[in-house]
């Protein structure tokens, strides 16, 4: 029995899909998009960079103590990365009931982070990672710019879960719950 033929731009189609399938049954191990992935249960990477809050720079170790969302997102202003934003911002109550401090993270400078908290009303702090390390070291890094990727840090600067490739419109509501089920 032969099989029907098929177009090359179907077939294209279907290589994709086929290749696609295969990197995200990769996420779930240390590969992602973006480089490889911190491993859950062992120390986050550590980081200081420059803010647009507080003292001009934030250490990882500075939440020492509380659990820690650290979210990368591609860029300042952008629709996506405003969304996000945005529910981050609305839910921030919610944070602070469980002990919770939100970093924002991307390429952005301290001038554009400044000018987005400002727009936006945003009352917790944005890191500028301007070379990209941090983000090399969290694996959400691609083509000069960080990936929506998301990392909850326990109170011991322990990995605890992260999320790869989030929709910034429900995004804080998964993050939420997935807080409530490591500290319950």
């Amino acid at each position: 029995m032969s099989l029907p033929p098929i177009s090359i731009g179907r077939f294209l189609s279907l290589l994709l899909c086929v290749c696609l399938l295969g990197c995200f049954s990769w996420v779930p191990s240390a590969i992602a998009l973006g480089g490889p992935q911190p491993e859950l249960q062992a120390p986050a990477p550590q980081f200081t960079l420059p803010t647009n809050v507080g003292d001009g720079e934030i250490s990882l170790s500075d939440y020492r103590g509380e659990w820690v969302v650290v979210y990368f997102y591609p860029k300042d202003f952008t629709s996506g990365c405003t969304l996000e934003a945005r529910r981050f911002q609305q839910d921030l109550p919610k944070y602070q009931q469980r002990h919770t401090q939100i970093l924002g993270i991307s390429v952005d400078d301290v001038d554009s982070h400044r000018e987005f908290c400002d727009a936006e009303g945003l009352k917790f702090p944005l890191l500028a990672d301007v070379d990209g390390a941090v983000s090399k070291a969290y694996g959400s890094w691609l083509s000069g710019m960080s990936l929506r990727h998301t990392y909850i840090i326990d109170p011991e600067g322990t990995l605890r879960a992260r999320f790869l490739g989030v929709n910034p419109a429900i995004h804080s509501t998964e993050v939420l719950a997935k807080l409530d089920e490591l500290q319950s």
